[in-house]
């Protein structure tokens, strides 16, 4: 009975469901940390530059075997990569909170090294599971994980970095993470039309122009989601005096605000007749967003922050619609690879930015930094001007 259960159709919603608590838990730690900041720069005795590459390490670390765990997901499922990336990710958590920023900076590295799995394995599961017409708004449902994993992180992480130190911020992320790991080894399971892959093949879906071109328009959208996501709390709190708490709570409001959108693009993109679409405008609308901030900087703080909470949520929105777009460019048992290629372009620009970002605004000002963000919207909607084709990944289910 439990096997007839695990392989109907309708158990795309616990998988679904299992995954997006797995990102979420994921997003908790690279987008939850830069909610306190100020608190890791003050237990660590960093400078702005330095704590963007501190949060910067968990990046890095998922750059770097993203392609090699969508490869595992591709040979031998979901299940077992995220679980392993799961418990990894977990164990390196603890560790960070154990000694000085040396060892945190290697220990987030090993964090983003095995949560990697998480981003190519669940957007693998997710899909192989869902039909066409429904897989934007299941892709959106995983990826609204993100954003609300950060927005839970966001509010939690400052109350218990400030009343219980950042030693035990990092050992609760753990705690949770290992939990998500648990979670995943008892549900998650592959339709029976997954398809698996053999050896060899991996290089010609790196080498795909049009792959090539979408990961690197994504790459480039993660200037301005980025810019945002590391350095609003300190663009409200030091640069313009709001308060640290509510400083966070305004990126928490971002946070969900994207999360929603996520949702909401992710039914545009199964309603349009292209995914590449929803992106085009998006990365207008961003660059006009980064463009008004970078202009009203020394405005009266709620002026500035009317502008800044949803451009930074548009900033959010476009994610779960590049990944099903770069899943759909993938040929049959390479979904897995294809979506590591395009989520690597990701996190190499989520590696460089907080710290560039840092830099600019310290060295230059911040009205630069948002400017740069602005740049790379623009330069992405140049990248997304020639028309890419799909194909279809899963039966047409119920």
């Amino acid at each position: 009975m439990a096997q007839r259960r695990s392989t109907s159709p309708r158990y795309r919603w616990v998988v679904l469901a299992v995954g997006a608590v797995a990102q979420g838990a994921n997003a908790a730690v690279f987008l939850g940390l830069p909610a306190i900041t100020p608190q890791l720069r003050a237990h660590f005795g960093l400078s702005l530059p330095q704590v963007g590459m501190l949060l910067g390490a968990v990046n890095l670390g998922t750059m770097l075997t993203l392609v090699l765990w969508g490869a595992a997901a591709d040979r031998r499922g979901e299940r077992l990569v995220m679980a392993v990336g799961g418990f990894g990710a977990a164990a390196c958590l603890a560790l960070a909170a154990f000694d000085g920023p040396v060892v945190a900076g290697l220990a987030l590295v090993g964090v983003g090294m095995f949560g990697a799995s998480v981003n190519a394995a669940s957007g693998r599961a997710v899909l192989t599971w869902f039909p066409a017409q429904r897989r934007g708004f299941a892709m959106g449902i995983r990826q609204t994980a993100t954003p609300l994993g950060a927005a839970l992180a966001a509010a939690v992480l400052p109350v218990v970095a400030l009343r219980a130190g950042v030693p035990v911020a990092f050992l609760a992320l753990a705690g949770f993470t290992g939990f998500v790991a648990i979670a995943v080894a008892l549900w998650v399971r592959e339709p029976p039309w997954a398809v698996r892959s053999g050896q060899g093949r991996h290089g010609l879906v790196l080498k795909d122009p049009a792959l090539i071109r979408l990961s690197t328009a994504s790459g480039l959208l993660v200037v301005p989601q980025f810019t945002a996501a590391a350095l609003m709390v300190e663009l409200l709190h030091d640069h313009r005096g709001v308060a640290v708490g509510l400083a966070a709570g305004l990126f928490a409001a971002a946070q969900v605000s994207g999360g929603v959108g996520r949702l909401l693009v992710g039914v545009w993109s199964d309603r349009s007749a292209t995914r590449v679409q929803p992106l085009k405008v998006l990365s207008v609308l961003i660059a006009i967003g980064f463009a008004l901030c970078a202009a009203l900087d020394r405005a009266p703080v709620w002026v500035l922050a009317t502008v800044l909470v949803p451009t930074a949520a548009l900033a959010l929105c476009w994610n779960g619609v590049a990944i099903t777009a770069a899943g759909e460019l993938a040929p049959p048992g390479r979904t897995g690879i294809a979506l590591g290629m395009q989520n690597t372009a990701n996190y190499l620009s989520a590696t460089v930015t907080p710290p560039l970002a840092g830099l600019v605004a310290v060295g230059i000002g911040w009205p630069a930094a948002l400017l740069l963000a602005a740049a790379a919207a623009v330069g992405a909607r140049v990248l997304l001007a020639v028309p890419f084709a799909a194909r279809e990944l899963a039966p047409e289910l119920p």
